[in-house]
């Protein structure tokens, strides 16, 4: 679900939960009325907002640890990425094909992963960013691009000890970059769990249906209580897009690999 989608879903089913806590209200026989009646709601009111706001303080705290772990991790990549480049140089003209196809890969995963921003100069497939939000890291076509440096490395014949080194060297960072960007797109993922989404929703549409019953019918009350509805909203949009590092307004920053790809061009 996207981040929008999310807080307006959580939004409209708070307002609607104070709906029917305010329409249900005059319904309701003069003994469910009394103050020791209306005592006990608040009571169990307060246990719910005070678990709700710590299960939304952990939901929070969470998806900015991930998001902060993908950052860290596609600085990671990114340095991975030039280490691997640093040790084709010493290959010499040999590796000048797969300097160039680790050039067009890095080039391409720029613009397919962050298509809102100005896509970098050169030669290289720039209609990757049609694929699916989803599917924009593990992108086939990305992959195999990848691959193919590989696929020339192991064709590379040294001529002496010292050549014959640096291959071996090129050949293990570059399965220390596949194994990078596997992790990237593995954390990428959403983490939250759909039912438990749910669970936290009715929560919250308990927490301001017993808001309905017990707030005075006057405008201050129902303002408060959609500023209210508001605030968890705007929550709630946060926390997916944090989630979500790679998608929506909130995402992991592309200077990394931009950088990187200044630094292959050299």
């Amino acid at each position: 679900m996207s981040e929008i989608g999310s807080a307006v879903l959580v939004f409209a089913l708070l307002l609607v939960a104070t709906g029917i806590g305010v329409g249900v209200r005059p319904l309701l026989p003069e003994e469910h009325k009394a103050h020791e009646t209306v005592q006990l709601v608040q009571l169990v009111i307060g246990m719910l907002v005070t678990f709700a706001a710590l299960v939304l303080g952990l939901l929070t705290a969470s998806a900015k640890s991930s998001f902060d772990t993908v950052s860290n991790d596609m600085r990671t990549y990114a340095a991975e990425l030039i280490e691997f480049d640093t040790t084709l140089r010493e290959l010499g003209s040999a590796a000048d094909e797969s300097r160039r196809l680790l050039r067009q890969y890095t080039a391409a995963a720029i613009a397919s992963t962050w298509p809102q921003e100005p896509a970098p100069s050169g030669d290289y497939p720039r209609d990757l960013s049609a694929l699916d939000n989803s599917q924009r890291l593990e992108s086939v076509r990305l992959g195999d691009m990848l691959t193919s440096v590989g696929r020339e490395l192991r064709r590379l014949r040294t001529q002496d000890s010292l050549q014959q080194r640096a291959l071996d060297d090129a050949l293990t960072q570059y399965r220390r970059v596949i194994d990078a960007r596997w992790k990237i797109i593995e954390e990428a993922h959403s983490t939250i769990s759909r039912p438990f989404f749910t669970t936290l929703a009715f929560w919250l549409g308990v927490i301001f249906l017993s808001f309905g019953l017990i707030a005075p019918r006057n405008t201050l009350a129902l303002v408060t209580i959609s500023l209210g509805a508001v605030s968890i909203a705007s929550a709630i949009y946060v926390i997916v897009d944090l989630d979500t590092p790679f998608t929506g307004p909130i995402v992991i920053s592309s200077m990394p690999l931009r950088d990187t790809l200044e630094h292959l061009r050299r």
